[in-house]
């Protein structure tokens, strides 16, 4: 019991890096510190490979079009999988799934589900208001 709660809060303990240092500071290098090297990323990313490299390219791109802050609003941990719900705002500085910058201000709500074994991230799931960015930037009407 004592071993599952330890091991559940080391695990927040990396998904919370995962968002803060990856996500809203842009450090790649975290990626490959936190994430294993057969990591397999379960989301539906148009021309991004399901693998690290992948996810690197994700992450670049997105950090790219939209620099930002990300803030943890409900994060649990179970056995091997950390559960985040977060927010996103930020501004669309660069091109972003063929959407050229608007400037706009931006805000995106998701949850992102982490599975973590020996203290890497080996999977992710994620779910994110794709519509609601899209309606936000313009290229879909409400």
């Amino acid at each position: 019991m004592v071993e599952d709660i330890l091991l559940s809060e080391e695990n927040k303990a990396i998904a919370r890096r995962w968002i803060d240092e990856i996500w809203s500071e842009g450090n790649m290098a975290t990626i490959d510190e936190l994430f294993a090297t057969d990591f397999i990323f379960h989301y539906p990313s148009p021309g991004v490979e399901p693998n690290l490299e992948g996810y690197k390219q994700w992450v670049t791109m997105g950090g790219n079009a939209f620099p930002g802050t990300y803030t943890i609003e409900d994060m649990i941990a179970e056995g091997d999988k950390v559960m985040v719900r977060w927010n996103f705002s930020g501004t669309h500085k660069g091109e972003f799934m063929g959407v050229a910058p608007t400037g706009k201000q931006v805000t995106m709500t998701g949850i992102s589900i982490s599975r973590i074994v020996g203290g890497k991230i080996v999977e992710e799931w994620g779910v994110n208001d794709d519509l609601g960015l899209m309606q936000q930037l313009g290229v879909i009407s409400r």
